[in-house]
């Protein structure tokens, strides 16, 4: 009769009911759980966690599985309540250091750790907002939405009713004097402030204007102003800056803005007062009192990523920002800079912790994070002028051996006699190429530990001193058979100008592992290796991929076409919707912006080499992460081209980053792709709009190729660099 009841009660239970997707993830993130730590403990992968918190996938636990999930669930409901709006103990209880401080100079400045500032500059605090209103702003009607425009997409982090205004507003002001704030969705609010303190002062008593936090130890998003040049005027601020402002980047401190920002006890972060403004007073309590400026007109919004974005009109400019604030985040400075805040924002380094005995939270390290201190970087990953190397004699040039160059590729050839009887040269792009080579790839959280003569360990992030230069690219691997190339048509894999290794040289976990990949032995001599480590990128690169589909979604570019619908689809998507083209563009500058500020240089201001530099004070100053990343995605790219020429024998002629060209007799990447009824090559080069995929970057004649290579005299010029368009403006030396 047990065996009966035992059956009875594991069939009730393989029905547990579950609570929404969205739900799931809400509870899960609430206590600071991450997709790996749910999946060990259910012992399932981390893949079927995700699949049972998207609403786009209709995968489902079952028996025993959906038991333990379930509990688990019910569990976290009862700590985190759906309807519970208490304010977060991590930012609530006094003894929890603040993620964002003010100013060292500020004499008010609380004693919290200093937070990641992408720029350099110190961060706003988490202070005390003014006392809320109940009032609300007075309302118009919404904006004209154009008839091709989709509507924005709604935050992954769900609503909040204190930001129902939504991340972000554009203020302007009509020819009669209103002034106006337009909101995402077309929204128009009154705006009756007449000077900039007071416009703060609307923004965060009436103004409803904010974003949810990403994850429950993170953070919600100050409000994001942006000033047309009618407000710039209304407001007492230039329309543009002059020279030495510009220079400077910021006003001086005796505009009589930033002095009536003074009288009225607002501060500024020490970047100023510039195109990116943080606006804030000293922390008081539990609330944040701070409004974020972005001037479009002081080149805020950076031409090359947003393109004609800040000449746009205020509603198609609250909706084009609000779109991409939306689906990456409220911006907080250039792309690069949001894409550097953005990794902050999904793993904050602080949480709260368990309540101790008398019931109250205190601040710990959130586990997976970079945690609130900065590390020292490998003596070999140091750039050049690092206060590491300040023993170092001037003008000393160090050699392979001595640092880490990992960066993208640089490389090409002459085209052989075969190459030349062919009319086209066709370049593919791999989409989000840096963001591909951050899934799943995991990198050192802590400071590097110094071996001599390890064993290789591919799960060890790090750097490795090592002799790669008896790797024969003529003979390699390709799953379990060895195959044999044209080495010389090859670029080698370990260096950027695709120069084969010399001797002993510095090199990331990913190329070192990608040698043995290839079927040799490695034997490093030396090795900074981080223990301390995990899979940091992996929530960023969701995010971003998934704006990124989002958006091209929206322009008609799915994830299922067939390749030839895919290509047409490619040619027209900037013309469906330009401004949400322009959303696209800054998604991707997004994520090669955030991984170059891992190793941001010094930016002036009286900098000499053997001294410290401002983005040095950031935990997120990571020069070992950004060679990682850079290391994985060149080997990407490498192991899809060993693939293509063992199935076809064709050869790039050149690769530029993420963009490769072939000689081919036909203008179209299905020329030489090998596609077999409509299967692309496993492994190799394949059509498609999702991340690591490829596109159709350009193509132009044979003939155009060496003409522009007699013309500079460069038989082995970058012709990638130009594929695009065919338009040469100079050599790859910039002449």
């Amino acid at each position: 009769m047990s065996e009966l009841f035992d059956a009875v009660d594991a069939l009730v239970a393989s029905r547990a009911p579950l609570p929404p997707p969205a739900e799931r993830k809400r509870l899960r993130q609430a206590h600071g759980l991450t997709l790996e730590e749910v999946a060990a403990a259910l012992q399932v992968r981390r893949a079927t966690v995700s699949g049972w918190e998207s609403s786009r996938t209709r995968t489902e636990p079952r028996g025993p599985e959906r038991e333990a999930y379930a509990r688990l669930l019910d569990q976290l409901a009862e700590l985190y309540p759906a309807a519970d709006t208490a304010p977060d103990p991590a930012s609530t209880n006094s003894a929890a250091p603040a993620q964002d401080t003010p100013p060292a100079t500020a004499p008010d400045t609380p004693a919290p750790t200093p937070a990641p500032a992408p720029t350099g500059d110190a961060e706003p605090p988490a202070p005390t907002a003014p006392p809320r209103t109940p009032r609300p702003p007075a309302a118009r009607k919404p904006a004209p939405v154009p008839a091709n425009t989709p509507a924005p997409a709604t935050t992954l982090a769900g609503t909040d009713a204190r930001f129902a205004n939504g991340p972000l507003t554009v203020v302007d002001v009509t020819d009669d004097g209103d002034g106006l704030a337009y909101c995402v969705g077309g929204l128009i609010l009154d705006v009756p402030a007449k000077s900039l303190p007071a416009l703060v002062d609307w923004t965060l008593k009436e103004a409803e204007l904010g974003q949810l936090k990403l994850v429950g130890a993170g953070k919600d998003a100050d409000p994001l102003l942006v000033l047309t040049k009618s407000a710039l005027q209304r407001y007492g601020l230039p329309v543009t800056l002059g020279d030495e402002e510009r220079l400077a980047g910021r006003l001086p401190e005796n505009h009589k803005v930033v002095k009536q920002l003074a009288r009225a006890d607002w501060k500024l972060t020490k970047r100023g007062f510039g195109p990116w403004a943080r606006i804030y007073r000293p922390a008081q309590g539990s609330e944040r009192a701070c409004v974020q400026l972005c001037v479009p007109s002081w080149d805020a919004l950076d031409a090359r990523h947003w393109n004609g974005a800040a000449d746009l009109p205020p509603a198609e400019l609250a909706r084009l920002l609000g779109t991409y604030a939306e689906r990456v985040m409220t911006p907080r400075g250039s792309t690069a800079v949001t894409g550097l805040e953005l990794m902050t924002a999904l793993h904050p380094p602080t949480r709260a912790s368990q309540p101790d005995a008398d019931g109250k939270r205190h601040s710990e390290h959130n586990p997976g994070s970079l945690g609130s201190d900065p590390v020292d970087c490998a003596p070999c990953e140091a750039p050049d002028g690092h206060p590491l190397l300040a023993g170092l004699p001037r003008f000393h040039r160090r050699t392979p051996s001595e640092v880490l160059v990992e960066e993208a590729y640089d490389w090409a050839r002459p085209l052989t006699d075969a190459e030349c009887t062919k009319r086209h040269l066709v370049g593919i792009d791999v989409n989000m190429a840096f963001a591909a080579g951050a899934n799943g790839l995991t990198v050192g959280l802590g400071a590097p530990t110094h071996l001599t003569n390890p064993a290789f360990d591919p799960k060890l992030p790090g750097s490795w001193l090592v002799d790669l230069s008896h790797i024969d690219l003529s003979k390699v691997k390709s799953g379990k058979e060895w195959v044999r190339l044209d080495g010389d048509l090859l670029p080698s894999p370990f260096t950027p100008k695709g120069e084969r290794p010399q001797g002993p040289a510095w090199f990331a976990t990913p190329t070192v592992a990608y040698a043995v990949e290839l079927g040799y032995d490695v034997a490093p001599l030396e090795a900074y290796v981080r223990y301390d480590n995990g899979r940091y990128l992996d929530g960023w690169y969701q995010r971003l991929r998934d704006a990124y589909l989002a958006t091209m979604a929206d322009l008609g570019v799915g994830t299922d076409l067939a390749p030839q619908d895919f290509l047409a689809a490619m040619d027209t998507y900037r013309r469906r919707d330009p401004h949400l083209a322009v959303v696209v563009s800054a998604i991707k500058a997004t994520v090669k912006g955030g991984i170059g500020k891992l190793r941001e240089r010094p930016r002036g201001e009286g900098w000499k080499p053997g001294q410290p530099w401002r983005a040095l004070a950031r935990p997120t100053w990571r020069p070992d992460i950004r060679a990682a990343v850079i290391s994985r995605t060149r080997v990407n790219m490498h192991r899809k081209i060993l693939k293509h020429a063992a199935f076809t024998g064709e050869y790039p002629v050149a690769i530029l980053s993420d963009c490769a060209v072939y000689a081919a007799d036909g203008p179209s990447p299905l020329d030489f792709l090998p596609y077999r009824d409509g299967t692309p090559l496993p492994g190799g080069f394949r059509l498609g709009v999702n991340p690591g995929l490829v596109k159709h970057e350009g193509t132009q004649s044979v003939l155009w190729g060496e003409g522009v290579r007699e013309q500079f005299d460069a038989p082995e010029l970058n012709l990638a660099r130009y594929i695009k368009d065919g338009t040469v403006t100079g050599t790859d030396n910039g002449e």
